[in-house]
């Protein structure tokens, strides 16, 4: 009976942070999803690369903040205000795109408070469920951030780009004023209760222990899988309408149906994961290196579909490092008392490198060709091959009758 409790409070809190995610993801794939139309009516390539890329650096800038103050700061405020905040600054933005320095900044905003979500949210969750259960939530918000693409593709095929946009922000505001209420009624019930774990007295001793949990290697986990979920996703529609040739309205289509197929990776993380003993390096590493070969045979296949089909397995895959590092690794840290500061720190490298890579991509696809790019995406992942090898110390063999 205690244990069904247990599982009962879990569920709680994980349907609540799981369809909170969801808006998260809905209201930040939009501009990927739309970025077809709105090319169509004159807008550059550049010109939404560089807005994307300054979004991205507000949110990686703001997960680095608001994941050390989501360590003092409740679950409950930091979420809500996010949650409006961006609501807010997503609707400003849908009715200034005409004005490119104020349009920029408005939807910098957006990442900004977007940014105030998953760290309070990892902790919480952390703090208040069993490990078992903190692992099977985060995947159920892993889960819906990646239908958060398909339902703005699928938003983008059936309404005006402008009116999509006020959906997001639709979403955003009523999900603002669920989390705050919620959250009240779950503390008032002690279904959740803040800052049980405080870790280390010292910081400077804090920050060796996140050593100990081989914060380097998910560093660079986090950078490598932050491009390709982020930037590579994003630039997925305009891809297979330019380098395919399909029209916009066909491409938010397949690109709605690819996201579909690209939200099953947290499942199939999860059966490679135990099919490898349930170790995280080692699932990172195959699915490491099964993204690094289906983007080699999206490079060298030129049918459409089988095209396609490749680049979404590429994606799932890579995304299956990611699943990792959010659903595995990061809840894994609760007794440190630094949840929610590394999952910020851990998102700011994630999207300080999709910032980059956005900009480089944008360029790029026109530059060098959206075919060369693809190698390029292919040798990231090769990168993560290369880091998520079982590296062992060398030990030095003793002397012969010591």
């Amino acid at each position: 009976m205690k244990m069904n409790v247990k599982a009962r409070n879990a569920f709680y809190l994980g349907t609540l942070c799981t369809v909170a995610y969801f808006a998260v993801y809905l209201a930040r794939n939009i501009l990927s999803a739309v970025t077809p139309a709105m090319v169509s009516e004159g807008y550059t390539e550049a010109h939404i690369g560089s807005i994307s890329s300054l979004f991205f650096t507000f949110y990686a800038v703001g997960q680095l903040i608001n994941g050390i103050v989501g360590n003092k700061i409740n679950a409950k405020w930091m979420m809500s205000i996010g949650l409006l905040g961006a609501g807010a600054a997503n609707l400003v933005f849908s009715r200034i795109t005409p004005y490119p320095e104020a349009a920029s900044l408005a939807y910098a905003f957006v990442g900004f408070f977007l940014s105030m979500v998953y760290g309070p949210m990892t902790k919480v969750v952390s703090e208040n469920v069993e490990p078992l259960y903190a692992t099977r939530c985060s995947l159920g918000y892993t889960f819906s951030s990646f239908l958060g693409s398909p339902a703005a593709g699928l938003l983008a095929s059936l309404l005006a780009w402008q009116t999509v946009f006020d959906v997001g922000s639709g979403a955003l505001i009523v999900m603002a004023v669920v989390c705050f209420l919620s959250f009240s009624l779950f503390e008032r019930s002690g279904l959740v209760k803040h800052n049980k774990y405080k870790g280390e007295k010292s910081e400077r001793s804090s920050v060796r222990v996140l050593f100990k949990h081989q914060i380097v290697t998910y560093s660079l986990v986090a950078i490598l899988t932050g491009i390709v979920r982020t930037s590579v996703v994003f630039w997925l529609p305009t891809y297979i309408a330019q380098h395919l040739g399909f029209t916009p309205q066909v491409s938010a289509v397949i690109f709605t149906v690819s996201s579909v197929a690209i939200s099953l990776s947290a499942f199939i993380t999860v059966f490679v994961h135990e099919r490898m003993g349930c170790k995280m390096n080692r699932t990172v590493l195959v699915m490491f290196s099964a993204s690094a070969l289906f983007f080699l045979l999206t490079y060298l296949t030129g049918t459409p579909v089988l095209n396609i089909i490749w680049i979404v397995l590429a994606i799932i895959a890579a995304n299956g490092s990611s699943t990792v590092l959010w659903s595995m690794y990061c809840p894994s840290l609760y007794e440190t008392g630094l949840v929610s500061g590394a999952t910020g720190f851990l998102d700011f490298l994630s999207y300080m490198a999709a910032a980059l890579a956005n900009v480089i991509f944008a360029n790029a696809a026109s530059s060098i060709g959206w075919g060369n790019l693809i190698l390029v995406w292919c040798g990231l992942m090769v990168i993560g091959v290369l880091i998520s090898l079982p590296y062992r110390k060398i030990i030095k063999p003793s002397k012969v009758g010591k």
